[in-house]
């Protein structure tokens, strides 16, 4: 067999590339310094980048261009740094309906993943509004379409199993953003399968340690984290501190980087989704999505750190 030598470089970046992936926690794939690393949906094996994009309370503008320049960066931020997971709703004024202009206009070339959700009464409003949703994302096909804090579960969950027959919907969820919810959520999931999970979960708002996660965890549900940041709540404890010399060990730069690095590392998270509507802010989350993710106990420490804040 011949073999052909490689230089010092190529040697250094395999070397690299395998190092990091024996350090990987369970369940990453292991990004290189110009990638994105990515966590296999359980039901599937499909992988997905673990940094994704909420759009709760920022992509709701008008069609003027002041309102929307800033969130064209956003959305070029993220595609260009891999990820590729976008979540909105109905619920969110006119995100869906800016998302899918910005899309059509910006044409990314990687492949993006839509997830919605559906958010009134009654099984034929909902299934207006889920074809509503199709429309105003301009898409033919959702990766996931999720029952919004659970309103008229019941109702909606037929419509969501049918459009999966169909081929129009790949996964299909439940979601909630408030720690009071999470019973009712765990109580739904054990009466009936669902492929995900949306729920808080921070480093200030660790409620779905206790059950939910674990649960998930065990039952191949994968998990989408929503309010990473505790709606601020997180900055306003640590502004005027330095980050802990653990941060440096993990390639972070930033707080944000630190809190999104500690969600994602949980081995029963599958991305997280933070939301903004300035690109540098997203240019800061997306870097967390690179470089060592924490293993359990480097998590610890993390939390310690926190909590002595």
């Amino acid at each position: 067999m011949t073999t052909y030598p490689i230089d010092r470089r190529t040697a250094v970046k395999l070397l690299a590339a395998a190092t990091a992936a024996a350090l990987a926690p369970s369940g990453f794939t292991a990004a290189g310094a110009d990638s994105m690393t990515t966590r296999k949906v359980p039901m599937s094996g499909e992988e997905i980048p673990v940094i994704g994009m909420g759009s709760s309370g920022t992509f709701d503008v008008g069609s003027d261009a002041a309102s929307r320049d800033g969130l064209r960066g956003v959305l070029q931020a993220l595609t260009d740094a891999g990820g590729s997971v976008i979540d909105t709703s109905p619920m969110y004024g006119r995100a869906e309906t800016v998302l899918g202009d910005l899309i059509e206009e910006l044409r990314p070339t990687s492949t993006l993943w839509y997830a919605t959700k559906v958010w009134t009464r009654g099984r034929e409003a909902g299934a207006k509004q889920i074809e509503e949703s199709f429309a105003l994302l301009r898409t033919k096909r959702l990766d996931l379409l999720q029952i919004h804090n659970l309103l008229d579960w019941r109702e909606h969950l037929p419509t969501l199993r049918a459009l999966g027959e169909a081929g129009r919907v790949r996964y299909v969820g439940i979601t909630h953003y408030r720690a009071d919810a999470h019973a009712e959520l765990e109580r739904v999931l054990r009466e009936e399968r669902f492929d995900w999970l949306q729920v808080n979960y921070s480093l200030g708002e660790r409620e779905a340690d206790a059950r939910l996660l674990p649960f998930c965890r065990e039952q191949g549900i994968a998990v989408m984290a929503n309010r990473p940041f505790a709606d601020g709540a997180l900055f306003e404890r640590v502004r005027g501190r330095s980050l802990p010399p653990l941060a440096a060990e993990l390639g972070c730069t930033s707080w944000a980087q630190y809190f999104l690095k500690w969600i994602v590392s949980h081995p029963a998270v599958t991305c997280v989704i933070p939301a903004t509507s300035k690109p540098r802010h997203m240019l800061d989350n997306v870097a967390a999505g690179r470089g060592p993710m924490p293993d359990e106990r480097q998590r610890a420490r993390m939390f310690e750190e926190f909590e002595a804040s």
